[in-house]
């Protein structure tokens, strides 16, 4: 079996929830795009990261069933395993920082696929969901203090995966936040914290805390 690491990204104050991330370190044990998607959909993670570069932070991501040109929680995840000032994906190149226990990245909205981004009256709304069928990906949302930028959210892939439920979603918040214009606190899923700031030129900020599982 291909050695891999696995972590928690944008996990709560308390260590808990998150969303499980496998990041391979070293790619080149399986250059192919058909292998790394094999060993995707085996892992059964919401996205798997291969690392073609370690010094440079050239990754590559797979779900179990695509490779994704970017993602956030997946970027987030890989920048603190190695400790780089940049990732370089499909999409572009991918800033970087730590700040205390905050891992963060830097984005573009447009590197993001499509997302359906549903606002909800009220938390206890969002709360409620069932799993939609499979169709278009949901992020449903709602302001939790409105005034604070305290927003409650759940993700739904809407992929026939097996993956019905995203705990949490870097590359959701960074549409949400382009959007609204404005810095967020989104507690998303069970319980995952995700923080974001938008920066000029159409950059934003994603944030959250991570850890090693194994």
């Amino acid at each position: 079996m291909t050695d891999y690491d696995v972590l928690r990204v944008f996990c709560a104050p308390n260590g808990g929830y998150g969303n499980e991330l496998g990041v391979v370190r070293d790619g080149s044990v399986l250059p192919g795009r058909d292998d790394r998607q094999e060993l995707a959909a085996k892992l059964g993670f919401s996205e798997t990261v291969f690392v073609d570069d370690p010094e440079r932070g050239v990754i590559d991501i797979y779900t179990p069933t695509l490779r994704l040109p970017f993602a956030g929680h997946p970027c987030v995840g890989t920048a603190w395993l190695l400790d780089v000032p940049e990732l370089v994906t499909p999409a572009g190149e991918v800033g970087a920082r730590l700040d205390g226990e905050f891992s963060w990245i830097e984005a573009r909205a447009e590197w993001v696929p499509p997302r359906t981004l549903r606002q909800f009256a009220t938390a206890a709304e969002v709360d409620a969901l069932t799993v939609p069928p499979p169709g278009a990906w949901l992020y449903a949302w709602a302001w939790e203090d409105e005034a604070a930028g305290r927003v409650r959210a759940r993700a739904f892939p809407g992929r026939d995966d097996g993956i019905e439920e995203d705990e949490a979603t870097g590359a959701a918040a960074l549409l949400l936040t382009d959007r609204l214009g404005r810095a967020l606190n989104i507690t998303q899923g069970r319980g995952s914290q995700i923080l974001t700031a938008p920066q000029p030129n159409g950059w934003v900020e994603i944030g959250g805390r991570v850890l090693l599982e194994r």
